[in-house]
This record gives C-alpha cells, sequence and structure tokens, in this order.
C-alpha cells in the first residue's frame, strides 16, 4: 500500500536530493510586476535551490506583502539583486560564471527540453504580458521555449519559472543518474 511520507523522511528524502546537487541556478526577472507571481517564483526558486536573483525593470518588491505571503518565509533562502538593466544584469551573470538563458517565444528560440541549460545556468523570464525585452533577448546566450500542445498561447510567468527549474535541476540529476527512492518504514 503506498502511503504519504512523513515529515522527516520527506528532509531525509530531500536531503538525497541536496546531496547530488551542485550546479548553480540563478533567475534574472525583468519587470515581474505582479506581487503574487513574484511570491510564487520566490517559493519555486527556493525549493529548486536558488540562491541569487536579480530584479531589473519594474520588478515588485520581494518584500510586499503579498510577495511574502505567497513565497511562504521562503525568500531568506535568497539573495535578491536590483540592477539598473538587464545590460548590468547580464554583466554580473557572467562574471559570476552563468550562461544567461532567456525563456521566451521567440524566432529563432529552441524547445526547453533541448535547450542546454544544464551546469551553471541563469534562467531570464520577464513581465507577465510583454514577457523578456528586447534589449535582455539580445543579451541572452540562448533563448528557450515551452512547447505547449493546448488551446492556450503562453503560461503564467511563475508557472514558466516552475518548469524551466524544473528542467534545469533535472538535467544535472539525470546526468548525475543517481537513485532517489524512498525507503519503507
Amino acid at each position: 500500500m503506498t502511503r504519504q511520507l512523513g515529515p522527516t523522511e520527506v528532509k531525509r528524502l530531500n536531503r538525497s536530493w541536496r546531496r547530488g546537487t551542485q550546479a548553480n541556478i540563478s533567475l534574472l526577472l525583468e519587470s515581474v510586476s505582479q506581487p503574487f507571481n513574484l511570491g510564487s517564483i520566490i517559493r519555486t526558486a527556493a525549493a529548486f535551490g536558488v540562491e541569487q536573483v536579480w530584479l531589473c525593470g519594474e520588478a515588485a518588491d520581494p518584500m510586499h506583502p503579498a510577495a511574502r505571503k505567497t513565497a511562504l518565509g521562503t525568500a531568506r533562502f535568497l539573495t535578491f539583486r536590483p540592477v539598473a538593466s538587464p545590460a548590468q544584469a547580464a554583466a554580473e551573470i557572467r562574471q559570476a560564471g552563468l550562461k544567461l538563458v532567456a525563456v521566451e517565444l521567440t524566432e529563432g528560440a529552441v524547445p526547453l527540453h533541448e535547450a542546454a541549460v544544464c551546469g551553471d545556468v541563469c534562467l531570464a523570464l520577464g513581465h507577465e504580458d510583454r514577457g523578456c525585452s528586447a534589449a535582455l533577448l539580445a543579451l541572452a546566450d540562448l533563448v528557450a521555449y515551452i512547447p505547449l500542445v493546448g488551446r492556450v498561447g503562453s503560461l503564467n510567468v511563475a508557472a514558466a519559472a516552475a518548469i524551466a527549474l524544473a528542467e534545469a535541476r533535472r538535467r544535472e540529476w539525470v546526468q548525475g543518474d543517481q537513485e532517489h527512492t524512498p525507503k519503507e518504514g
């Protein structure tokens, strides 16, 4: 019979995944203006081991009450770096040794599952309606998109961030080919 894991078992399982996780994955959020979206991204980023988040453009404040409520206290696990422009962010990202991958629907973008998002990478996501700016896209090392097959043309930015972060970690874990199965008992 299958049962949910208890709190101690969940901590043990998560610890086993952390041991096999070494890549530095960061985020660049350009003009993600809705606090609830930012809070959701913060919580997901903390869950996937992101440490650094660059904020530029008209980004919401991570300390906004709605962002804090949605993030459920996970902002304490992240460092936020407000920057004046995508160019400043890109310079700092490259100085940190990260590849800059924009997640956007553009001509020439590659499907996320085929994109080089493994290793040390910074995933860039843009405004809820407008997406990443032309300036940011011009600075990206690569642009990737999330293939959709339904009758909806795009995703909420927080959902897109979750999918991109999960794919970046999945790539790392597949390369490590590790066993992470909860033990019974």
